[in-house]
């Protein structure tokens, strides 16, 4: 069973703010930010790479990019440059402790992601595709937020400095063949970009909560609780695949049409549908223009009815249930994803955003009554053979 306390590590990201002894945006600049928006680099330079290697390993990217995250987390706010020299000096044994510190909550799931996790840091030969892939993503995003603040800090010390090192930084990546296709195709900048603006929307919009969460944040947190529960439930590799990335995508079309309360939705009978349709068609008009066509049904597919569970069966997209998939379609030839699950991870994240903010002092009314709703929606409730009921309650409050 996956680990409260590893899931309030992750959740841990969203105080870690970046770029802190900086001028920067107020929002979108924490930690769990940028490494949700280095997913998505990493997703787009990886179906680059796969134009040119068509038995590219999505699984073994997703398990770096997680394996990273973690460990970024447990070793918090360390400035970049000091962060490198410490990895390069005593990488062995940082590496060991940020082990020992995950070892509880890492080391009963299934399938050996803790000797992966392991032989991740300490093997340089292994994964070499899959770490060029995230490091080449990590030093585009960070670019990104520093073409942000680069304008509101010129004239600071050592602002011109730490350009060289972000450059130099993108220099020193390794080639790999998906570079050439990302390079030439501007398109899949214009798209980043506009994925970039989910760092500056905020979830519950209407409530008062410390610390806020963007929406990009909280679409990292979802695909990797998603991909998590679905290994420990013995999922095939294409399910681990597509629900990892079913929820990284599940709110993409926020971008477009920001974000609506729940209570707006479940308050005005039909707008749920005419958001939908709304969704669909912007999603035509202004996402897929922005990609190759031949990615389009597999962005669909995460994003079309993306709480819904559903296999490939003759071509053709069926709606199923997460049992179902357990019992008949649990194989890659089927692409099983677990919409259902997605939307219990949804649902678990909002709650921890609802419990960390009650934590930290902002006990609101809306705080207390979505806590007390989802409690109720998730009471003795399984979602393939995942025992939902079990996180819904004070399990989290545990620090």
């Amino acid at each position: 069973m996956l680990q409260p306390k590893l899931i309030n590590i992750i959740h841990k990201a969203t105080v870690i703010q970046r770029w802190n002894d900086h001028i920067r945006p107020f929002t979108g600049f924490a930690e769990i930010d940028k490494q949700a928006h280095k997913t998505f680099y990493a997703y787009i330079l990886a179906k680059c790479q796969a134009e040119e290697d068509k038995n590219f390993d999505f699984d073994a990217l997703i398990e770096g990019i997680i394996f990273e995250f973690l460990h970024r987390v447990i070793l918090t706010d360390i400035k970049p440059p000091v962060y490198h020299k410490l990895t390069k000096q005593m990488g062995d044994e940082i590496n060991k402790w940020v082990e020992s510190v995950l070892k509880e909550c890492i080391g009963d799931i299934p399938g050996g992601f803790a000797e992966r996790f392991h032989k991740y840091f300490s093997d340089p030969d292994y994964c070499v595709q899959e770490k060029a892939i995230i490091k080449y993503a990590h030093y585009l995003a960070t670019k990104w937020e520093f073409d942000i603040i680069y304008p509101m800090n010129i004239g600071f010390y050592n602002i011109e400095n730490t350009r060289k090192e972000v450059t130099d930084g993108l220099a020193r990546c390794r080639w790999f063949d998906g570079k050439k296709i990302f390079s030439q195709n501007p398109r899949l900048t214009d798209f980043l970009n506009l994925i970039g603006q989910l760092r500056f929307q905020m979830r519950w919009t209407a409530t008062a909560r410390m610390p806020e969460t963007s929406v990009m944040g909280h679409t990292l947190v979802v695909a990797i609780l998603s991909y998590l529960f679905t290994t420990e439930i013995g999922g095939c590799k294409k399910r681990k695949i597509n629900n990892f990335f079913g929820g990284l995508f599940h709110d993409l079309p926020e971008v477009l049409t920001r974000d609506i309360i729940s209570p707006i939705k479940q308050g005005v009978k039909g707008l749920d549908e005419i958001l939908k349709d709304i969704e669909t068609s912007q999603m035509e008009k202004v996402v897929f223009p922005l990609m190759p066509d031949s990615w389009i049904p597999e962005i669909s597919y995460f994003t079309n009815d993306e709480f819904s569970s559903k296999i490939k069966l003759d071509g053709k997209v069926e709606k199923v249930t997460s049992d179902i998939i357990n019992q008949k379609y649990n194989e890659n030839r089927f692409s099983p994803i677990d919409g259902e699950i997605i939307r219990g991870a949804d649902h678990l994240s909002a709650y921890l955003e609802a419990v960390l903010s009650i934590q930290n002092g902002m006990e609101g009314a809306s705080l207390i009554q979505a806590l007390t709703n989802l409690s109720a929606i998730y009471k003795g409730k399984t979602i393939g053979s995942i025992d939902f009921s079990y996180y819904f309650d004070d399990l989290l409050y545990q620090p």
